[in-house]
């Protein structure tokens, strides 16, 4: 027999007496000791109700949602990154405890196969012990020096001779600062101001990423945010990723105006999109013949799809490359690298400014040392591109089954589902994927035990701990709930 669950905005909404009785009880276990009532709020908003796939089991969440209840008071929605507020999916946060190789647990002990990994860097499995050891190790000698480690060189050592574009390296702490800090080097080293995104792309929260296209097919950039100065976005181009004929417009409408490109090589911030034959090597001719900069973020992409990131795997060369996720082994550190006569214009070797007091943080770079050798053994991508290439390919039959149109792929440990009939080749033609459904899929999956990302338009990924087992499991789920979802 299945049971059909309702989530609805009402089951967010506590009573006092339930408020002021959750505060006694846990005032000791995570030692709060705010006074004030914990006002009435609603997790998150739900446009309808999500009625969830019927299951063979009702997943309860209840301790989720009553920390959820105490979030919303202490931090904007609840969440400290707003895709973990499951908005895009019409449900409830779930609050996680544990995590070891592709398992993942949360706080009302249900465990679920995880295609999430921390949106990426748990490449070798969350919680590896290789990595945790070194980790500890590094821990006992100190967290944080605010001063060179040798660390930095090691690790710095291993991008160079993995990353056909690295000559030299700087790391920061996240994604988004080294995004940031790219955007600065290019603008300082061509003397230009306009940059180039694509639509669908995402490089952090920079102001000057932070747009969106204008009417026209190349047009200057919108104000994507509230904060972000007119001025700012202005300087910023969107067109279509996969449109080589706007890039070339965008060119021919801005000669020598153009400090750089900036996209994803392939996307994974709308979903799994793979870069068409030869847009890359385009991109490289039309930017090279204008003296603008090309900059691939390989922030998802680095280390994951090969050691040599995206740019190894399609054999094509930019002059600057974002690094992230990966190259942390769980801990929050980023990069930007590219050629010696262009990350000199960096502090202190040139005159761009950019510091930061746990860049190159020991620890982080003593997990991001491990992972990389983990996955310099043999047999490591191969594996990987065999269990994701069978795990996709499984979604994707199941899926047609039952009559559902949709569309996806993989690259080793990169992967994506649209309820689309496709192709997918941009973010314009992944919006017309059957959002709705894709609500459906990802409760149901959750019943199931699979956790995937709350959201139609995120990549997911595989990891070395994921099993044979794993896949087939993940699979025959899918294969359950897919088949009480109306085609």
């Amino acid at each position: 027999m299945f049971v059909v669950t309702s989530l609805s905005a009402s089951t967010l909404i506590p009573t006092r007496g339930s408020l002021h009785s959750f505060r006694r009880k846990h005032v000791q276990r995570w030692g709060m000791t705010r006074p004030q009532e914990l006002r009435r709020r609603v997790v998150s908003r739900t446009s309808t109700d999500l009625v969830a796939v019927a299951s063979e089991r009702r997943l309860n969440t209840q301790r989720s949602e009553e920390l959820m209840r105490d979030a919303v008071t202490v931090m904007p929605g609840g969440v400290s990154s707003p895709v973990r507020a499951f908005r895009s999916v019409d449900g409830n946060p779930i609050v996680f405890e544990s995590t070891k190789g592709s398992k993942i647990v949360d706080v009302d002990g249900n465990e679920y196969i995880d295609y999430v990994l921390s949106f990426g860097p748990s490449v070798v499995g969350s919680a590896n012990d290789e990595v945790i050891e070194a980790v500890t190790a590094q821990a006992r000698k100190g967290l944080s020096f605010g001063a060179p480690s040798y660390l930095e060189n090691q690790l710095a050592h291993a991008i160079v001779e993995a990353v056909p574009s690295a000559e030299l390296v700087r790391f920061v702490s996240s994604g988004t600062e080294a995004c940031i800090s790219a955007a600065r080097l290019m603008r300082a080293y061509t003397g230009r101001e306009k940059i180039v995104k694509m639509t669908g792309c995402y490089h952090g929260h920079g102001d000057s990423f932070l747009v969106s296209a204008g009417s026209g097919v190349a047009t200057l950039g919108l104000s994507d945010s509230p904060g972000v100065l007119k001025s700012v976005a202005s300087a910023t181009i969107v067109v279509p990723y996969n449109d080589i004929e706007a890039i070339r417009e965008v060119f021919r409408q801005h000669p020598g105006e153009i400090a750089g490109v900036f996209l994803e090589p392939v996307v994974g911030n709308s979903g799994f999109i793979l870069p068409r034959p030869g847009y890359l090597a385009e991109l490289r001719e039309i930017t090279r013949q204008d003296g603008a900069l090309l900059l691939f973020d390989e922030v998802m992409t680095g280390f994951r799809i090969s050691y040599g990131g995206a740019q190894h795997h399609f054999g094509v060369t930019p002059d600057l490359t974002t690094l992230g996720k990966v190259i942390g082994g769980g801990y929050p550190v980023g990069a930007y690298a590219g050629p010696r006569h262009i990350m000199e214009m960096v502090a202190p070797a040139g005159p761009m400014y950019q510091a930061g007091t746990l860049s190159g943080s020991p620890v982080g770079m003593a997990a991001g040392l491990k992972t990389l050798e983990i996955l310099r053994r043999p047999g490591a991508y191969e594996y990987l591109d065999r269990i994701t290439k069978h795990l996709v390919d499984g979604l994707l039959a199941a899926a047609r089954s039952y009559g559902h149109d949709v569309y996806g792929g993989s690259l080793f440990s990169m992967w994506g589902m649209f309820f689309t009939k496709g192709p997918v080749h941009s973010f314009e033609e992944a919006k017309k994927s059957d959002t709705e459904k894709f609500k459906k899929f990802h409760r149901g999956m959750l019943e199931e035990g699979v956790y995937l990302a709350p959201s139609q338009f995120e990549a997911g990924f595989t990891s070395l701990a994921h099993t044979d087992e794993d896949i087939e499991r993940t699979i025959e789920a899918a294969r359950r709930v897919l088949a009480r979802i109306p085609a």
